[in-house]
């Protein structure tokens, strides 16, 4: 078994595994920290953005390139649409990935550049919250962007990444770096998605037995175990231990496992994610006093739901009941709505509300009486009618640099009475202000964020009690800001991967699982050896399928019959004729003699590929394709099954035999 690193955020991760000839990969994270580059996207032109200065180097000047860049305070930003940093492509061709499992709605926001326009062909599972809110996350990224078009792309600073300042000059892979996809995109990639239950088992092509189980991290997320007759693998991303709104973590169907994959540990873990709650009630809260108003940037599902149920409380507890609060967002409705219907995702506490019958979410009486209302834009109809300060606005985008929350500061930003609270662990917000300085409103950081912390995860880990760990090599070292984080398990075998890795993990197929064919099975007459034991011989043909190994009986003979067209006779052969003619092949496949036998068989319009070290032959009018690997060949064929059978016949034909 491989494991194929794609990806070196650790909290958007994206890993493949090869086990059994399947690629599967596991979550499908967008690295959005690249947008922090950009010049924000204002819904109206911005006089102070378009006013700031082009950025020239100091030397080797591209004329070309004036425009491009633009100086803020010290700092340079790319003067363009955002692009973002996808999963890396070349390790593995997207076209050659079987399966992708999704552990949660964070973790997919790169699907579209994997499923789309690729040639990818398999399948994706995940569960019915993490396809819906995944929904409402891609189709508002697309939404912001495409509201605020830029009249052109800039490109000519990549070629210069050596004359630029930090952080610009140290960009990875900055020439892969892609604009935002399509809602068609969206759309397409998303049709692919199968929904999955907790605990429903899946048979993956005969090699995985793959359920998901819940993580208790957000609605909906998962772990996955993937088990075999002899094997288990686990993976864990994403995961909380915390008691909040998602259904609590399921750590029975994690223990033991030969392989425990680990990642999507928390982005702040000096914090506490209810004391810095707490602090920000406590801010919104001496704003409204200052009569200022409070600017939230969030995504459209998740830790809001929370903040909507808290911040209200404390500030009815403040006798602050009247201000207004506003939702913002092109999904809005969808998400407030859609979370009231997910009783089975959702805890104990949670779901006894639904049976009283009483909604789940405090926000649906909120937006019954009133206290929280939600529009799609600031433009839209109805909002400027409603809308009063001071007041708390919820809305996105946490980086700053599109979507509503770039409209409110621009019109906030000078007044030192108004705040903006940042909650979201995904950005560095004093990088996301930066465009914006100097900024008189204030600024507070209280990054709410209940995945595993270090202490969490290694208590976790040794419940668990796992063979072996597999972890980003970041872990295993002090977190910069607490040298005393990190996961340490001395009784464990720790094997660590970094971004563009691939590593061997140890899991040595020993014994797989062989159905017997019914009829085959009755005939069997079991001897006892020994108290305990019996044995039994059993002749047969073995056939592998889709990774089953089926043993079939032989034919049986039967009486000659007299051909109605000659004197001859047909005759099925015995299985003591079978096994006469069995042959055991061997070596290696001569790919000139194959090509050969191929067009004397009759096949044609062979296309011949030999990247990533193996070699595949594409076979376009049988719509069939042969993948040779170090010690397997595989025969995938989308026409008919008698197409395979014949050939695997000039296979074997090409081999030694004895």
């Amino acid at each position: 078994m491989r494991l194929y690193c794609l990806s070196g955020d650790l909290a958007k991760p994206c890993y493949i595994i090869t086990f059994k000839g399947l690629r599967i990969m596991l979550d499908c994270g967008l690295t959005e920290q690249t947008v922090l580059n950009f010049l924000p996207l204002p819904f109206v032109q911005s006089l102070k953005l378009s006013n700031l200065p082009n950025f020239v180097p100091s030397s080797d000047h591209d004329p070309q390139m004036d425009g491009e860049l633009k100086e803020c305070c010290g700092r340079v930003f790319v003067d363009s649409v955002p692009e973002f940093n996808l999963p890396m492509d070349k390790m593995l061709d997207f076209s050659e990935i079987d399966v992708i499992l999704i552990s949660n709605y964070l973790n997919m926001l790169a699907l579209p550049y994997i499923t789309e326009n690729t040639g990818f062909k398999g399948k994706v599972y995940a569960t019915e919250p993490t396809l819906q809110i995944g929904r409402f996350f891609l189709e508002e990224l697309v939404d912001y962007i495409e509201v605020s078009p830029k009249a052109c792309t800039a490109r000519l600073w990549k070629e210069k990444l050596h004359l630029l300042p930090s952080p610009l000059s140290e960009a990875f892979r900055a020439k892969k770096w892609r604009t935002i996809f399509s809602l068609k995109d969206v759309q397409g990639s998303l049709s692919k998605v199968t929904i999955m239950g907790y605990d429903e088992k899946l048979d993956i092509l005969g090699a995985f037995i793959a359920t998901p189980v819940s993580s208790g991290y957000c609605l909906g997320s998962s772990n996955w175990v993937l088990s075999t007759a002899h094997e288990k693998i686990c993976y864990v991303s994403g995961s909380s231990t915390l008691t909040t709104h998602p259904r609590p973590i399921n750590q029975s169907a994690l223990k033991h496992a030969d392989v425990l994959i680990m990642t999507g540990l928390t982005q702040a873990p000096t914090v506490n994610p209810d004391t810095k709650l707490g602090e920000l009630c406590m801010n919104v809260a001496l704003t409204i006093r200052n009569n200022g108003s409070a600017l939230i940037p969030c995504y459209p599902s998740g830790v809001v739901y929370d903040l909507f149920e808290c911040l209200t409380q404390n500030l009815e507890n403040a006798g602050l009941n009247n201000v207004p609060m506003f939702f913002i967002s092109p999904v809005a409705d969808s998400s407030l709505a859609y979370s009231n219907i997910l009783a089975e995702w959702l805890s104990s506490a949670k779901q006894n509300k639904v049976y009283v019958p009483d909604d789940p979410f405090p926000h649906a009486f909120y937006l019954r009486n009133s206290k929280l209302k939600h529009y799609n834009h600031v433009f839209s109809e109805g909002f400027s009618k409603d809308f009063r300060q001071p007041c708390v606005v919820f809305c996105g985008h946490p980086s700053l640099r599109f979507g509503d929350a770039v409209h409110f500061i621009e019109m906030w930003g000078n007044n030192p009475n108004n705040s903006i609270i940042f909650t979201e662990p995904d950005f560095p917000y004093l990088q996301v202000l930066a465009p914006f300085q100097p900024l008189a409103m204030k600024a507070f950081y209280c990054p709410i964020d209940t995945s595993l912390n270090y202490q969490q995860a290694n208590k976790l880990i040794k419940e668990l009690k796992p063979n072996v760990l597999v972890i980003p090599e970041a872990y295993t070292k002090p977190h910069p800001s607490a040298p005393n984080l990190f996961i340490e398990q001395p009784d464990k075998k720790i094997i660590t991967f970094k971004c563009g890795e691939i590593i061997r993990l140890p899991l040595k197929r020993k014994l797989d699982r062989i159905y017997i064919a019914s009829e085959l099975a009755q005939k069997i007459l079991a001897r006892e050896v020994t108290a305990g034991v019996s044995l039994s011989t059993l002749t047969g043909v073995l056939q592998v399928k889709d990774k089953v190994h089926c043993i079939q009986p032989c034919a049986e003979t039967i009486k000659e019959e007299p051909s109605s067209s000659s004197g001859s006779h047909n005759t099925v052969p015995s299985k003591e004729d079978v096994l006469k003619n069995v042959k055991y092949e061997y070596g290696s496949i001569d790919v000139d003699a194959l090509m050969k036998r191929l067009a004397q068989d009759g096949f044609s319009n062979i296309k011949m590929d030999r990247s990533g070290g193996n070699l595949t032959l594409q076979l376009v009018n049988e719509d069939t394709t042969i993948k040779f690997e170090d010690n397997e060949t595989h025969i995938i064929c989308g026409g008919k099954p008698t197409t395979r059978l014949k050939l695997r016949d000039t296979l074997l034909k090409c081999l030694q035999s004895f």
